[in-house]
Order: structure tokens, then C-alpha cells, then sequence
């Protein structure tokens, strides 16, 4: 064991995170799930969303015999819903090829999906005790630091220089404590933009911080200005509620139930016609932008009464009536406020005198 790993598991032993709800007990299945789910999100967010994912799919047969409807109405508001649909996919697998538990080798592990070389490690490293190096987003970070690495994140030759480091600097024994402290002291000392050089167990030999410059590593990834896109969103309402509509299962919000949609300039009434409805009064409300990681998405939504064509029956299956939030349904999270604003009461008009309320 180097002196690396000494210092970094002597400070994790004091200072390290130990009552993490996937840590008890911390089963391979259990940290699959918190490994999937803390990709882009922070632990914070995540705790809440995970009890309650696995006080509904314990284990791998439960997930994988649930609709992915309700996998997806679990996930919703977490994002990167292709996440929750390999994890569904990958519990089938799972089934089918290991008898409902996760495979044991890295290599079948890394054939599921959504399973890359640092979750998979993490998955047997902190789920069954074996040893693999791992390379979140944290472990990134101070490694780069601690040897002045340069490049960014993405960059070909900076993950393979950080891998060879990880590989490195990993122990043999108390790997799994080692890698939950590269985690803990990414996210709790060796942050971003402020680092708490004093208190980092690591600060004698990091370069960053001997050079001075800690925030330099890693580089950030050049900017580039993100492309706008335009989309029109149609909240259908008649008695029945709000037409929903499955999205197709590729692309973004894949599977999730969400609004008709069309180009802004597009002939937005004969979609509705095309739904077996018969258009009515339209009110159009603000632009609403969501931002993916590589483009805003700007959002022109309108509200539209609609009623029945006569002699014409709405197609079942991929459309249908919405009027109960608790309906299960997953829904993207632009989509989910444009419904509760759907839903909100409107203000009571003020008909006093217009100088009342400023007295």
C-alpha cells in the first residue's frame, strides 16, 4: 500500500461518509442502483429518490417484472432517463443470463446496460469486496490534481493517464474503503471550485496545490455556445383531462409519457384532428426553456379546448386522458410543470380600487 492510499484511508477512517443509505446493507444490487443514480446528481437528491426506489424494486426480479412505466414515474425529476431504462433493461439481463443476481466479473458486468468500467468497479469494489479501481467524477478531480494531470474530462488521453493512476494508487487490501474515500474526499474536501487544501490528507505531495493552483485541474472542457431549438407543446384539454402522449423510446425523455408537440410554425390543428379532436378556443402561454446538456430546448406551449370529432374514436395505447397527478405516470419535468400550472387556480381578479394595494 502506498503512501497515498495510507493517508487517504486514515482520513477516510476519522472523516469519511459511513451512514449512506446504500451502505446498509451495501449488497451489489443496492449499489448498482445508488451508482446509476448519482451519475450527474448529487448525493443530496439522490438519498430521498433512492428509498424510495428500493422500497418498491428490492432486488433485480422485482425490478425487472415492474412495467417500465413505473420505473419511469420512480425516476422522474432525477433525469437522463436513458438511466432508467437501461437499469430496467439490465434487471431483465440480469433474470435471464444470472439466475436475478449481478454477475461477479468485471467483464459481465460491463456487458449490461449502462454499465461502464468505473460503475462496474464501484458495483464489485463497494457491493462485493473485490478489487477494481474506480473513476467517478471526484476520483477525476483529485487525481488530476494530485498530479497535475492535464486535459479535461472526455478527453481520450486524460482518462487514460488518470485510469493508470487509478490503477496505481489502489490497494489491494480495503479497496472498497479506498474507493468510498476517493468519493468522499472529492465531494467533501477536494471540490470544484473551493478546495479545502488544508484539510486534505493528501496535501503534501498534491502538485496543484504546490504549484499554487489547485481550481486549474481539472481544465474545464472548452465552452461552446449551445444550439436553441423551438418546439410547440399542446395541452389538449376537454372533460376528461389532458391528452398525454408515449414518446418514442429513443431519444430524449425515451418512454415517458408527455404533450403533443409539433414545429412552432407547423399546422398545430391538424394534429389535434389527427387525434380524433376537434379544436377549440387556443391560448397561448409563456416560453418555457429547458436546458440539456447540449442545447436549450425552448418551449412555446398552448392551451387548446377540445371536444370529440363526430364519428371518430381516439386510438387507445400510446394516448390517453390525464386528470390525477398520482396516475404513476412518468413524465419529463418540463412537462409535469406545464401540467401543474394546467392545474393551479387561477387568481381572483381584483375589481377594488387600483390605488388600494399601495396605499
Amino acid at each position: 500500500m502506498d503512501d497515498f492510499a495510507r493517508r487517504l484511508l486514515a482520513w477516510f477512517d476519522r472523516h469519511g461518509r459511513h451512514d449512506l443509505p446504500w451502505q446498509h446493507p451495501a449488497t451489489p444490487y443496492r449499489v448498482w442502483i445508488s451508482e446509476v443514480m448519482l451519475q450527474q446528481t448529487q448525493v443530496s437528491v439522490v438519498i430521498p429518490y433512492f428509498e424510495r426506489f428500493m422500497e418498491r424494486f428490492p432486488d433485480a426480479r422485482t425490478l425487472a417484472a415492474a412495467p417500465l412505466d413505473e420505473v419511469l414515474a420512480h425516476w422522474a425529476g432525477l433525469g437522463y432517463y436513458a438511466r432508467a431504462r437501461n437499469l430496467h433493461r439490465a434487471a431483465q439481463l440480469i433474470v435471464e443470463r444470472h439466475a436475478g443476481e449481478l454477475p461477479q466479473t468485471l467483464e459481465a458486468m460491463m456487458a449490461l446496460p449502462g454499465i461502464g468500467r468505473s460503475t462496474a468497479g464501484a458495483i464489485l469494489s463497494l457491493g462485493a469486496g473485490q478489487r477494481h479501481p474506480i473513476l467517478d467524477g471526484n476520483c477525476k478531480r483529485v487525481l488530476a490534481r494530485v498530479h497535475a494531470v492535464p486535459g479535461w474530462p472526455g478527453q481520450s488521453a486524460f482518462e487514460r493517464a488518470l485510469w493508470t493512476l487509478a490503477e496505481e494508487h489502489t490497494p489491494a487490501r480495503r479497496c472498497c474503503d479506498f474507493n468510498q474515500a476517493m468519493m468522499d474526499l472529492g465531494a467533501t474536501v477536494c471540490t470544484r471550485s473551493k478546495p479545502q487544501c488544508l484539510l486534505c490528507p493528501l496535501n503534501a505531495f498534491c502538485t496543484a496545490r504546490l504549484r499554487g493552483e489547485p481550481t486549474a485541474y481539472p481544465q474545464p472542457k472548452p465552452r461552446r455556445t449551445l444550439p436553441v431549438r423551438r418546439v410547440r407543446m399542446l395541452l389538449l384539454v376537454s372533460d376528461d383531462g389532458v391528452l398525454l402522449v408515449r414518446r418514442p423510446p429513443a431519444g430524449i425523455w425515451g418512454g415517458l409519457w408527455g404533450l403533443p408537440e409539433c414545429e412552432p410554425d407547423a399546422d398545430w390543428q391538424a394534429l389535434v384532428r389527427s387525434y380524433g379532436l376537434a379544436p377549440g378556443s387556443a391560448e397561448p402561454w409563456p416560453v418555457l426553456r429547458h436546458t440539456f446538456s447540449h442545447f436549450h430546448l425552448d418551449i412555446e406551449p398552448l392551451r387548446v379546448e377540445v371536444a370529440p370529432l363526430p364519428g371518430r374514436l381516439m386510438e387507445a395505447g400510446e394516448a390517453i386522458w390525464y386528470n390525477d397527478p398520482d396516475q404513476g405516470l412518468g413524465l419529463a419535468a418540463p412537462v409535469s410543470r406545464l401540467l401543474a400550472t394546467l392545474r393551479a387556480p387561477k387568481p381572483a381578479r381584483n375589481t377594488g380600487d387600483p390605488h388600494d394595494e399601495n396605499g
